[in-house]
């Protein structure tokens, strides 16, 4: 548990350098001669983007590994069962998996670049073997965060909408209530005269009272809500999402020009002027708090994607209800997401800050074509899960009146379920 704690700190950490470099050197800029702020330099940044890589690394090929086989050791067989029989077995399969995983890129480098240079270079371990492996760990994090974060920026929406009041048009929560009520006490007399013998339908109406309950407690909320909150409240955030969004794609959009336009425009494409030395945005400190917002905006929006895939719908940690091998599971793609996070900011061209320290030493980003390639297929994904989530309404529409709802051309779970209609009655979509 500490180790994950360790872990989730880190991640973090890495999420939260990208916007205090970017404020720091805003602030250099506006205070150059101020006596105050002179320990904030470029130097200290470079040094927090190398112990950042340095506990990544650390945590995700060395910690976690550990804590993992930890919990599944028992010592080995003839020695004394006990803590020291546990770590000894557990160091001795993380040294089996060092030597796996290194023999693994060893043999990967000698198909793709069979050069002598390249082969001695793994022997440096401390200097290029980890960079290197870091950097296939955040490809893959950026290549996950392109499935994630468009997902999750349509989903997000729907997040919102589960958490505040909505605006109550055309409803009489008044019914809705008494109807409830009604439900409610009616599966609780069928729940006091079934006998014990028939366990499988208690279970069932006690899934269905929970259901009922917590139906209830929405319109509770809802009846509780002040006007303000229903009608100020919920329109400002689904039109700050929308602007959010839409300035994520536009930036993307402006970022694939520079890249046709432009070869600087590429993340490794220039050394980068240094902390204190020029702006990193036109618009000067609104343009950096504007990315930002975005940066954070995006990572929440990666992490919500994140669990709303199929894949990882049940790797959702719940409370009092999840097995610290999840919990090691969840915090390792945390960190996966939170180190690629910088990358890809860079990469679709929503700061301008050059990374630093171990963080940039990633050969693929100089590859003009998987850069864009990457920023097209963000820009596409996200529009069209924008698009589809805007328009899911109006298909179900179509579909009602061509008599093909019955058909469930819908993949999304959540539309069949029951909501309740503006006179309180009960409706299938």
């Amino acid at each position: 548990l500490f180790l994950s704690t360790f872990t989730l700190a880190v991640s973090a950490g890495a999420v939260l350098l990208l916007p205090f470099s970017i404020i720091s050197n805003e602030i250099l800029l506006s205070f150059p001669q101020n006596y105050y702020i002179q320990w904030l330099n470029g130097s200290l940044i470079h040094g927090l983007w190398n112990l950042a890589s340095l506990f990544s690394n650390l945590c995700l090929f060395v910690l976690m590994p550990f804590a993992f086989f930890f919990l599944e050791s028992e010592g080995f067989a003839g020695l004394k069962k006990g803590i020291r029989a546990r770590i000894l077995e557990t160091l001795v399969m993380l040294i089996l998996l060092a030597l796996l995983i290194l023999g693994i890129v060893w043999v990967a480098s000698a198909l793709i670049d069979n050069d002598a240079a390249s082969m001695e270079s793994l022997y440096d371990l401390w200097e290029f073997y980890l960079p290197y492996l870091y950097s296939c760990i955040s490809l893959m994090g950026c290549l996950l965060l392109l499935l994630c974060t468009p997902v999750g920026l349509s989903r997000m929406f729907t997040v919102m909408g589960q958490l505040l009041v909505k605006p109550t048009i055309l409803e009489d929560l008044d019914e809705q209530m008494y109807i409830i009520t009604l439900e409610e006490e009616a599966i609780q007399r069928r729940l006091n005269g079934i006998s014990s013998m028939v366990e499988y339908q208690t279970v069932e109406l006690e899934r269905e009272l929970e259901k009922v309950k917590s139906k209830k407690t929405n319109l509770e909320r809802r009846k509780k809500a002040s006007a303000w909150e229903r009608n100020l409240v919920y329109p400002a955030v689904m039109i700050l999402l929308l602007t959010e969004t839409s300035i994520s794609v536009l930036l993307v959009a402006l970022n694939i020009l520079y890249l046709l336009v432009d070869e600087t425009a590429m993340p490794k494409g220039s050394g980068g002027p240094g902390i204190g030395n020029a702006s990193l945005s036109t618009f000067g400190f609104v343009g950096a708090a504007l990315e930002i917002i975005l940066i954070f905006y995006l990572m929440v929006s990666s992490v919500v994607g994140f669990y709303s895939l199929r894949f990882f719908e049940n790797f959702t940690p719940r409370k009092d209800d999840t097995t610290m091998t999840k919990i090691i599971g969840n915090c390792v793609s945390i960190l996966v997401l939170s180190s690629a996070l910088p990358v890809m900011s860079r990469t679709l061209g929503i700061t301008r800050f050059d990374l630093l320290g171990d963080f940039g030493r990633f050969n693929w980003l100089g590859n003009f074509y998987i850069v864009l390639s990457y920023n097209l297929l963000f820009a596409i994904m996200t529009t069209l899960c924008l698009v589809r989530k805007f328009t899911s309404a109006v298909r179900e529409e179509l579909l009602k009146a061509l008599g093909l709802d019955k058909l469930h051309l819908s993949n999304n779970p959540r539309d069949s379920e029951t909501k309740p209609s503006a006179n309180g009655h009960q409706k299938t979509l």
